[in-house]
């Protein structure tokens, strides 16, 4: 009985405490700066365009110091793989694991869409500047990628409508909840 009056006592006392006012409102503008998600699908791709060639120069003086010039050495992750480093169809698939672990995370061998290639470049790269890049510059890096990963050819350009197409190994490794057709995700 005693619990119950604590109980009422505590649940009136804080039902008359006024509300705290967290935070301000965000202007418009605010809004646009960080709402710059990027779904699977394309949704929310920015206008702009990229073409490899222009990625390439980027790339050599934005991320080749981390990244190496091939993608595929340095401090940071590797961006550079082979699709068989991670297939599980692969005999050999354990000894390629030890021997080269970090190219399990490259973007040609997990990532499932180019789309998160894109949306992760825009957000926090260059590490040292991260969301400093244009959204043309952001293209062009992405389609270098793409194309260091022999995903695109070294004349291609990628714009809004494009970048969505391109079809990653990675979503191949994808397991769908069961009962959910293949053709409703994304």
């Amino acid at each position: 009985m005693r619990s119950l009056w604590l109980l009422l006592a505590l649940t009136g006392s804080a039902a008359a405490q006024p509300p705290i006012d967290f935070g301000l409102p965000l202007s418009q503008q605010t809004i646009e700066r960080y709402a710059i998600s990027v779904y699977p699908d394309g949704r929310n791709l920015p206008p702009g365009q990229g073409s490899v060639l222009a990625g390439g120069e980027l790339y050599a003086s934005q991320c080749a110091a981390c990244h190496s010039a091939n993608g595929k050495q340095g401090p940071a992750a590797r961006l550079v793989g082979s699709d068989g480093f991670f297939s599980f169809d692969d005999p050999l698939r354990i000894l390629r694991i030890s021997e080269h672990p970090l190219l399990l995370l490259s973007v040609g061998g997990q990532w499932p869409y180019a789309t998160s290639v894109f949306d992760y470049i825009r957000r926090a790269m260059p590490h040292h500047a991260p969301k400093s890049l244009s959204d043309d510059q952001v293209y062009a890096v992405t389609a270098y990628l793409l194309h260091l990963n022999g995903l695109l050819d070294a004349s291609a350009v990628l714009d809004q409508h494009s970048l969505a197409k391109v079809e990653m190994p990675g979503r191949q490794r994808l397991r769908w909840a069961q009962g959910v057709p293949q053709s409703a995700a994304p």
